[in-house]
């Protein structure tokens, strides 16, 4: 690596010391350094997604057994639609995204910082501030909101819950999504090192850019979506109940043309995190660099497409049915072209079984399942026997929390070490991988079992025939959770008393390897000229010192 004349030279403030002029906690909530904002939003991502899964857990301990178990039908009701908005909104949706992709994708790209600061800080604080109504919301009004994250009318309008709040506050949040995906697409265009040519740039950017770009087209059809609900709660305008005039039909057209693009924001940066760990434990350059690039872009392209598929049985045209049909199928097109690659990549490679890259592993297998039940939903006569059954939760909790899920971890375990300096031990992450794996698929497989035999979703209470799936996938549930958990402490250990980290304890070739661990305030002291092309093992590795640090 050289460093070319761009830039001048900046002092190396770590980034947990840079001077403001705030102090405690208010140099952080305050503060427009990138990488702080990415720790803020991982700390408050962890936070809500611990209450959902804690929520989680007592929906499966209610539905163990047929009857009532430990909560009334109406909180049952309040819980699911909690658990989703938590998980959709809160977490999944903004997740890889706003905390690696706010931390690492300036410096991957060659940046000091992204391209907008204060509007980087403005999107933590409508995050911020669009949960805090969604939770205000669960103690006020009506109480609890009872529809299901997807708030779909007439019940939503109808409801005596404070839906009013919940939706406002999904407008706000999306008003984050829009400022992110607008920060990142300006940063990648215009604040590439020098020498960081469009097929230079890292995959984990390509798959942020495009994700970028469904942020800023598809959210605005949700915000105005759940806005319209909430005017004709208040005002009572017949805009989709029927009662008044309104098409509940509308809602859905226009609440899934933003949900399903949602389903790639979830997916793409994991798919992007993917693409940088496995060269990096291959020990060899990525197989198809620019196909997997192509293809980041292809799927946030036909995502906007192909949202009739959850519409199949609401009543609409044959024709219609078949158009959809057949863009859902197309859109595994590039999906899969992944999949071939990353396994190509993986193909006569020197593997290190890092936690990192086993968590990357099980991330292709569950979410090669996701997508092959997918395509059960896609073609019309199946999708027609599995629609609104159990099948369909089996096969997005594959997509969202066999994908993103398992990618976020996979994402933390690969980049925690630059992050705090630190590194964790690696026995209870293989532990923790292994009891995550084993409980995920008990938790969800039988899932899609119940549903093939007809169970339906969101349903309270259940025949005696679904009992023993049930309590397969309860038992599923306590060993997953007690690998999150097992996974969770040993950060937090790590976080305070891990081993010193060196600035690339992996071997890795992009260009946070080659700053220090922490990075610097502003990453780098001379913005670096870029020579060699991307994963290139031969020439991109930075030079080690004798005490083991890096350095251009």
């Amino acid at each position: 690596m050289s460093y070319g004349s761009a830039g001048n030279a900046l002092p190396l403030n770590n980034f947990r010391t840079t001077k403001t002029r705030y102090s405690g906690i208010f140099a952080w909530i305050f503060s427009t350094d990138h990488k702080r904002i990415g720790i803020l939003y991982l700390i408050s991502i962890l936070s809500f997604t611990s209450v959902a899964i804690v929520i989680g857990l007592l929906m499966r301990l209610e539905l163990i057994a047929p009857g009532e178990t430990i909560v009334k039908p109406e909180t049952y009701n309040a819980l699911f639609t909690l658990h989703g908005v938590i998980m959709i909104f809160l977490f999944v949706v903004p997740g890889l995204q706003a905390i690696f992709g706010n931390f690492f994708l300036p410096i991957l790209i060659g940046a000091r910082d992204v391209a907008f600061p204060r509007l980087n800080l403005l999107s933590w604080w409508c995050y911020m501030i669009g949960a805090f109504m969604a939770v205000l919301a669960l103690f006020t009004g009506g109480g609890a909101p009872d529809t299901g994250w997807t708030f779909y009318v007439p019940y939503s309008v109808r409801t005596s819950t404070n839906v009013s709040l919940a939706v406002l506050g999904v407008f706000v949040l999306g008003f984050s999504s829009i400022l992110t995906g607008l920060n990142f697409v300006t940063t990648v265009h215009r604040m590439r090192a020098p020498g960081m040519s469009w097929f230079r740039i890292p995959l984990f950017v390509w798959a942020s850019y495009s994700t970028s770009w469904i942020q800023i087209l598809a959210t605005p059809v949700l915000a105005i979506t759940v806005l319209l609900v909430a005017f004709e709660r208040l005002f009572a305008i017949g805009i989709f109940d029927p009662a008044s005039g309104g098409d509940p039909l509308m809602y859905q057209h226009l609440f899934w043309i933003y949900s399903h693009p949602a389903v790639y924001i979830m997916i793409l940066p994991a798919m992007g995190v993917v693409s940088e760990i496995l060269p990096t434990f291959a020990r060899k350059p990525i197989f198809g660099y620019k196909a997997i690039a192509f293809s980041s872009l292809a799927i946030a392209f036909f995502g906007y497409l192909v949202w009739g598929h959850h519409m199949f049985t609401s009543g609409m045209s044959d024709t219609a049915r078949w158009i959809f049909s057949l863009l859902t199928f197309l859109v595994a097109i590039p999906s899969a072209i992944k999949v071939f690659n990353w396994v190509a990549t993986l193909y006569k490679g020197a593997i290190q079984m890092s936690p990192a890259l086993l968590f990357t592993m099980a991330f292709i297998f569950l979410f090669s399942i996701g997508g092959l039940t997918g395509l059960i939903q896609g073609a019309l006569a199946t999708s027609i026997h599995t629609h609104d059954t159990y099948f369909v939760v089996g096969h997005f909790h594959y997509i969202i929390f066999g994908g993103t899920g398992f990618a976020f971890i996979a994402a933390l375990l690969y980049w925690f070490p630059k992050m705090y300096g630190r590194l964790y031990r690696m026995k209870p992450m293989y532990i923790g991988w292994g009891l995550m794996f084993v409980g995920f698929n008990a938790l969800y497989f039988p899932m899609l079992i119940l549903g093939w035999m007809g169970m339906p979703r969101r349903y309270y209470d259940y025949i005696p025939e679904f009992h023993f799936w049930h309590v397969v996938s309860t038992i599923g549930s306590w060993i997953l959770v007690s690998g999150i958990i097992l996974i969770a402490v040993e950060f937090f250990r790590a976080r305070k008393h891990g081993e010193i980290a060196g600035d690339n304890p992996w071997g890795g070739v992009t260009l946070e390897w080659h700053v220090p661990s922490p990075p610097p305030h502003e990453n780098f002291d001379v913005i670096p000229q870029v020579t060699w092309d991307t994963y290139d093992f031969e020439h991109g590795l930075p030079e080690k010192t004798a005490e083991g640090a890096s350095h251009p």
